[in-house]
């Protein structure tokens, strides 16, 4: 995990980010606060040039940070990637997520303590199934990123080999842009490219495994690297395999040829798109605020992916 040199927040967040004894606010992003430690006594005992990353329940959705919040959604967040980071068997940022190891009370449950790393400019998707902006590529041209797939795919179509489809990152409040892999080459290099490409999809290849055999289809997923500076070593960094960051489907109804109910915030989409909400997605006028209804429902999606995946009860 990166922070910026300087303190910055995205606009309109529901929340501030909160004080905390021994840590200093540098960043919020959409959904997480970043802090880096005010007092030396806290890398001393780390050990380590370190971030603590804090995951609000903040939930945004076309591009912008809603005034309404998921209750939980932020430790949710947190405990699943930590659940994953321990399945995956590759070189992680986690340091501590515990009081015991230096989180603040305050924040327990839904913060991490990581190593800071210089991230890559590069959001590394992994996609075994096609929908999203992949398949709106492959109307047009038969390729996702560039990359030829066979004629005759539908919405939900799962691919023979899953494909790295990257996107370059974008500020908050921009959308990432689809990219090439020659682009990636231009960007980072031809090693590092290959090697981001290959650590995307062994960990796509394994989480895919491990959740269809808890009855959940990992349709694509996005993780971001970084090199730790200590080391050199390039490092899975920020969440990983959550519902914000990846397309969770329901094994038991998926369904090639139609869009897919998943495990994320589909109901918030659903609504800010609905006659109801009364929101004109191209306009500047932020979204409204969510129906207690809609709140609840999105909660218990992203309480069902957690629990399903796990196998534990979330508390």
């Amino acid at each position: 995990m990166n922070t910026p040199d300087s303190a910055g927040t995205a606009a309109g967040l529901a929340t501030a980010a909160p004080e905390l004894p021994g840590w200093k606010h540098v960043y919020s992003g959409k959904v997480r606060d970043l802090y880096v430690p005010a007092d030396s006594s806290i890398t001393e005992r780390i050990g380590h040039d370190c971030v603590l990353v804090v995951a609000s329940d903040r939930i945004s959705a076309y591009d912008h940070v809603l005034a309404s919040e998921i209750p939980d959604k932020g430790r949710i967040l947190t405990q699943l990637s930590l659940w994953w980071f321990e399945q995956l068997g590759v070189e992680h940022h986690v340091l501590a997520a515990t009081v015991d190891g230096g989180v603040p009370a305050a924040v327990e449950g839904r913060a991490m303590i990581c190593k800071k790393l210089e991230m890559f400019p590069v959001e590394c998707i992994a996609r075994g199934y096609l929908t999203g902006s992949g398949l709106v590529e492959y109307r047009e041209s038969g390729t996702v990123c560039g990359i030829p797939l066979p004629d005759g795919l539908v919405d939900g179509s799962r691919l023979a080999d899953a494909v790295f489809t990257p996107s370059a990152k974008a500020e908050v409040g921009e959308h990432d842009e689809n990219i090439t892999y020659d682009a990636v080459v231009e960007l980072v290099g031809e090693d590092i490219a290959a090697r981001l490409r290959e650590l995307t999809l062994k960990i796509y290849t394994k989480a895919e495994e491990i959740a269809r055999g808890r009855g959940i289809i990992l349709a694509d997923t996005k993780v971001e690297f970084g090199v730790d500076p200590a080391t050199g070593v390039i490092t899975l960094g920020d969440e990983v395999l959550t519902p914000d960051s990846s397309r969770f489907w329901d094994a038991a109804t998926y369904e090639p040829g139609q869009a897919q109910p998943s495990y994320d915030k589909q109901y918030v989409r659903d609504w800010l798109t609905s006659a109801e909400s009364g929101w004109d997605r191209s306009s500047d006028s932020p979204p409204p605020a969510l129906p207690d209804g809609v709140v609840a429902r999105t909660r218990s999606r992203y309480v069902e992916a957690y629990e399903k995946l796990t196998g534990r009860t979330f508390a």
